[in-house]
């Protein structure tokens, strides 16, 4: 996956440290905001969700603002290096962060964070969410969701599911798919989505919730069976095949989502105008048919709407780890 996000964020990248036109240089930047260079901060390496939107972004507000925006990768610790950076950055609209689903994971995987996820970031926006799917080997005799709920309850604690780590969105995925339909299924964690793809294909899992983009033509060419999405509706790329709540497991969801924070204390007229700009920005058509061709769809939202969606998820995830003696380390 990360071979294919890679030329898109080195290209938007070069982008965003090229010299502005003259046009975007007399764009006026509004009463006292931007006042100079603006940072999006990514806790992760270059090649993921919150990079590649981070960057799309920073193109377009470089142009609407005639400030400079750029991004800046400040990985380590799970992402919450780049996280502290941000929580301890002016609060004046400078800085901002871009978070993925695993801000709202992290209080339930981490026993001490350097800061509070809800009480020291605002947000403005969302700015994306996708769904996972829900595949199985073909070797398995299930053709739909609630062939795999049947053969997981005739045979408790035998079937296995894969994820791309403990803690991960896809670990998660899995639990929520676990409690919801009653199931006792067994967790095995890998490396990373590839190392688990290929032990999902050789059937020594019997699933898998994997974001659709890193299947490539794995259901195509027969290696894979796609059961269910976790989302609210189903995958462009794959109308065929059913949410998981419409084939049988009612009020399932799970969406992997993208976003920006900006340090708490930052002024609401700020944060309005922030807002305002992406928002216009993940509405244009050139950014839609973007991030639609890598599996994802722009959601921009209110601030506080993002804010209200960020500890709902909090909580629901601490209380899936409890339920799944998850505790934080």
């Amino acid at each position: 996956m990360l071979d294919r996000f890679l030329p898109l964020a080195i290209a938007a990248a070069a982008s965003t440290h090229m010299t502005l036109p003259a046009a975007a240089q007399g764009t006026p930047s509004g009463p006292g905001f931007p006042t100079r260079p603006v940072r999006i901060v990514v806790g992760f390496t270059p090649g993921g969700t919150p990079d590649i939107t981070a960057r799309a972004i920073a193109v377009k507000l470089t142009e609407r603002f005639g400030q400079q925006v750029v991004v800046d990768n400040r990985p380590g610790a799970g992402g919450t290096l780049g996280t502290k950076i941000v929580a301890d950055a002016n609060p004046d609209g400078h800085t901002l962060l871009s978070v993925s689903a695993s801000h709202a994971i992290q209080p339930a995987i981490y026993a001490k964070l350097p800061y509070d996820t809800l009480r020291d970031f605002a947000g403005v926006t969302r700015t994306t969410a996708s769904s996972y799917m829900l595949v199985v080997p073909v070797s398995l005799p299930v053709k739909s969701v609630p062939d795999l709920i049947a053969l997981a309850k005739a045979k408790p604690g035998q079937l296995n599911f894969a994820s791309a780590g403990n803690g991960s969105g896809t670990h998660f995925a899995g639990e929520l798919l676990k409690s919801t339909a009653q199931v006792d299924v067994v967790h095995v964690p890998y490396k990373g989505i590839p190392e688990a793809l290929t032990d999902t294909i050789a059937g020594r899992v019997q699933f898998f919730l994997t974001p659709p983009v890193t299947l490539g033509t794995m259901v195509k060419d027969g290696k894979l069976r796609a059961l269910g999405v976790t989302g609210r509706e189903r995958v462009r790329s794959y109308p065929d095949v059913p949410t998981i709540a419409e084939a049988g497991v009612p009020g399932f969801l799970w969406e992997s989502w993208a976003g920006l924070l900006v340090p708490a204390r930052t002024p609401r007229a700020i944060v309005n105008r922030l807002n305002q700009e992406i928002t216009a920005i993940l509405r244009s058509p050139d950014i839609q048919q973007r991030f639609t061709g890598l599996g994802t769809e722009p959601t921009p939202s209110t601030p506080d709407d993002f804010d209200a969606l960020v500890a709902s998820e909090v909580k629901r995830v601490g209380e899936l780890a409890r339920k799944a003696g998850i505790k934080p380390q």
